[in-house]
């Protein structure tokens, strides 16, 4: 399993933690009780969820023209189109996903393009599922000149939860990036967000509570095709 290499200082920490009270515990386990060694059994479980928390499994990339991947894996807890939106001369259509602990954290680009700019926010720490998360945590935005015309700018905001305290981002101001790249992660749980013009012709894909692949699931369509896959996927869902 192909792991993240931002994540190899908590998985050696958790590695030290978890062998130190084993060598801890064999001593009473092998003098007094066997039972002791049910006592690492929540620590075996914690170790095993921090590898499997900074997994990086690989994504098939879709190449379908005209089209905006997911920015991250979870769950599509907003769509909103705003009347006004920072970095946005007009409207704006505003996609959240929010990332539990159980979902892969890597971060993805969502379109090929030229990175304009990344800027840090620092902020509070409310629960990614708060209504001013987006406006009050701390947060990471990356602007990126989409390269098919695609009626930019393409916004991804990385946005700190409850438990995440660390945002990683790996690309910068003038880097070429590719549809499905990875740009980063957030540490625990989070929210990210993609972001384009109202008027750019892109359409949802997907719709509210659907779980979402990050570079892999489409979210966003040219006009008719996205209103369609939307349509597709909310049947899908009742029926």
């Amino acid at each position: 399993m192909p792991i993240a290499r931002e994540g190899l200082r908590e998985i050696l920490i958790a590695t030290v933690l978890f062998l130190a009270l084993s060598a801890a515990a064999a001593i009473p386990a092998l003098l007094i009780s066997p039972w002791y060694w049910i006592a690492l059994f929540p620590l075996f479980d914690l170790w095993v969820f921090t590898l499997l928390f900074f997994r990086d499994p690989r994504r098939k990339i879709p190449d379908d023209p005209g089209v905006l991947v997911a920015p991250a894996d979870g769950k599509v807890t907003e769509i909103t189109r705003l009347t006004r939106c920072e970095g946005f001369p007009g409207p704006a259509l505003r996609i959240g996903i929010f990332l539990s602990v159980f979902d892969v954290h890597i971060n993805r680009v969502p379109c090929a393009g030229r990175v304009v700019r990344t800027e840090y926010h620092p902020g509070a720490f409310l629960d990614a599922r708060h209504p001013e998360c987006g406006v009050r945590n701390e947060a990471n935005t990356i602007v990126i000149d989409p390269q098919d015309d695609l009626g930019g700018p393409v916004v991804v905001r990385q946005i700190a939860g409850l438990i995440a305290r660390r945002i990683i981002c790996n690309i910068k101001a003038g880097d070429r990036v590719e549809r499905g790249q990875r740009l980063g992660l957030i540490k625990f749980g989070s929210r990210t967000e993609l972001i384009v013009p109202a008027d750019c012709g892109l359409e949802p894909a997907v719709t509210l509570n659907d779980h979402v692949t990050g570079g892999q699931t489409i979210m966003l369509r040219r006009g008719a095709e996205g209103r369609a896959a939307r349509k597709s996927a909310a049947t899908a869902a009742r029926g």
